[in-house]
């Protein structure tokens, strides 16, 4: 099981995000280049530790569905084992509500999909979904693909319903994010809350329908 990340650990994280690369050369080492690849400090809003958006991809290349959904088959047994060294749940056997990949301007021009679990099973009616119950986790896995043809995992998204009280202003979920190594860069409520804080406030603009998001209504698959 992965160690849930301290600060001073998640400083050193996001430091290969950010570019700062091997200590003792001042450049990155080869994991960091996979790691930082289309990213500049620049596409960072905000502290770091405390982002107000996804780290976000420079260069992001745009494919027809088709080119996005056979890529993300070759690397989608790669994305799940290294989400599930976090020790968290993840969403084998969900069903995926998006026929393909689509880039999602939110989550950092990264191709996502959309996942749920049988207890968020109304998810599938979109905007007629209602307020899901308690144990409902919504899960979007990414991937990214970059103009100069370096495609790489992304972190994988959950957002689980808690029990009433929670979190008033989430709406009660508890959102997460594991990054592609399986470590944990937050968690609402729990381990470095302020990395994923900005979520309830992206989440917010969507509070009638149960702070949810959809596919884009071309890539829908429904219940």
């Amino acid at each position: 099981m992965a160690i849930p990340m301290t600060l001073p650990v998640l400083a050193f994280a996001l430091a290969l995000v950010l570019g700062a690369g091997s200590a003792a050369s001042g450049q990155p080492d080869a994991a960091s280049r996979d790691v930082i690849r289309g990213f500049t400090v620049s596409d960072i809003s905000g502290d770091p530790t405390r982002p107000r958006r996804h780290f976000r991809i420079k260069n992001p290349k745009f494919l027809d569905a088709t080119e996005a959904e056979a890529i993300y088959q070759r690397l989608r047994g790669r994305m799940a084992a290294g989400y599930v060294l976090s020790g968290r749940r993840v969403y084998s056997g969900w069903k995926r509500y998006n026929r393909a990949p689509y880039i999602s301007a939110t989550h950092g021009r990264r191709y996502v999909n959309n996942y749920a679990n049988a207890r968020g099973a109304a998810y599938g009616r979109f905007e007629e979904a209602g307020r899901l119950p308690v144990g409902s986790i919504i899960a979007k896995d990414s991937f990214s693909v970059t103009e100069d043809g370096a495609i790489n995992p992304g972190p994988l998204f959950l957002m689980e319903k808690m029990a009433k009280g929670f979190n008033y202003t989430s709406g009660d979920w508890r959102y997460s994010e594991i990054m592609p190594d399986g470590s944990v860069l937050g968690v609402t409520r729990g381990v470095n809350a302020a990395a994923v804080e900005y979520c309830i406030g992206c989440h917010l603009a969507v509070e009638s329908q149960d702070h949810l998001y959809f596919p884009p209504p071309a890539m829908r698959v429904g219940k």
